[in-house]
């Protein structure tokens, strides 16, 4: 019989409800169908007192971070603005528990406090997809992948919304066989138990739109922001014309492909401009722009306002190089100011 396990979930501020209840309801159903404690679990805080999350809600009992009982994994429940719960304390605390042999894991996006902390290097970790490319930009050693969860030796990782459930549940199974987890999936009535293979996102299918060389061509639009494909390299690439590919995106999406595609590259500038300290011209850069005052003007133009004052209207944090964008934005510059002297 598998020793009783402790998890304990650290809460920031504005951490998402649902990821967190999704976690704990797998484990609290599994004891359920187990007939015994196989698992507990704490509600754990820096200073112990209760946090709010994105939806105002506050969960107690809470207990401090340096008072919970030995865990077996400390999970990191991040939610929105989560750069601004980052504490030099709070990642000590983190590294601490490494290096005591503590795994760690994260739900939503918690990834982001154990990369800043130097925890995820090297490891291949998931975030919510909406925060996918910050962390990529910032964190190139950390391997970012779109899966739902991901498990990296001693690291545990879940995207948003219901995926703390599919980890909860992976982890089930491989305690207490796949029997148990899917009792527990009968009992929410959910109707399998999604794997690491499951991706968080696919493109264009929110929409309805599911025809499979529309959603291939979005995928590698998306899959190529920083160096675009030209709309041939796009149509060959899944195996059509580019007139068909055309014709496609105006009968399902009612636009152009190429309309579509700057679209993208903008909303993942836009990501970029909210969730990192990254200049306008390493974003540019980063987004296939050619030269910042292009960028400016494609950006107002589906935004309706300058990058600048966007960033402005946040309460930005200083800009600072991030290490994926650094040389390239060295070519860029010397790019443009061989332009401007031709």
């Amino acid at each position: 019989m598998p020793p009783r396990q402790r998890y304990a979930f650290l809460t920031l501020p504005n951490y998402t409800l649902i990821a967190l209840s999704s976690a704990i309801e797998a484990l609290r159903m599994a004891n359920r169908v187990l007939g015994r404690e196989a698992y507990e679990w704490t509600i754990v805080s820096e200073d112990g007192r209760p946090v709010p999350s994105s939806n105002g809600l506050y969960l107690a009992p809470t207990v401090a971070l340096d008072d919970m009982a030995a865990p077996n994994i400390v999970f990191v429940c991040g939610g929105l603005d989560v750069r601004r719960s980052v504490t030099r304390s709070l990642l000590a605390s983190l590294r601490h528990l490494s290096q005591h042999h503590v795994a760690l894991g994260s739900l939503c996006t918690g990834g982001y406090v154990l990369a800043k902390a130097g925890l995820l290097e090297q490891c291949r970790a998931v975030i919510h997809w909406e925060d996918m490319a910050a962390l990529r930009e910032e964190f190139p050693r950390v391997m970012v992948s779109d899966q739902l969860f991901a498990i990296d030796r001693d690291r545990y990782t879940a995207s948003g919304g219901t995926a703390p459930l599919d980890l909860m549940l992976h982890i089930v199974g491989e305690q207490h066989g796949k029997g148990v987890a899917q009792a527990v999936c009968e009992q929410f009535m959910v109707d399998r138990v999604r794997s690491d293979r499951d991706r968080q996102r696919v493109p264009l299918q929110v929409l309805g739109a599911f025809h499979h060389h529309l959603i291939e061509a979005a995928e590698l639009m998306e899959a190529h922001i920083e160096e675009p494909l030209s709309l041939d390299e796009v149509a060959a690439r899944v195996g059509l014309s580019r007139r068909q590919i055309e014709r496609l995106f105006k009968r399902h999406l009612g636009t152009v492909p190429s309309k579509f595609y700057l679209e993208a590259r903008l909303r993942r500038a836009r990501t970029l401009l909210l969730q990192t300290t990254m200049s306008i011209m390493e974003i540019a850069v980063a987004c296939g722009f050619e030269s910042p005052p292009h960028f400016s003007r494609c950006y107002r133009s589906l935004f309706g306002c300058m990058p600048s004052a966007e960033r402005q209207s946040k309460d930005p944090r200083a800009p600072a190089a991030t290490p994926r964008t650094r040389a390239k934005t060295g070519r860029a510059n010397a790019k443009q100011a061989t332009d401007q002297r031709g």
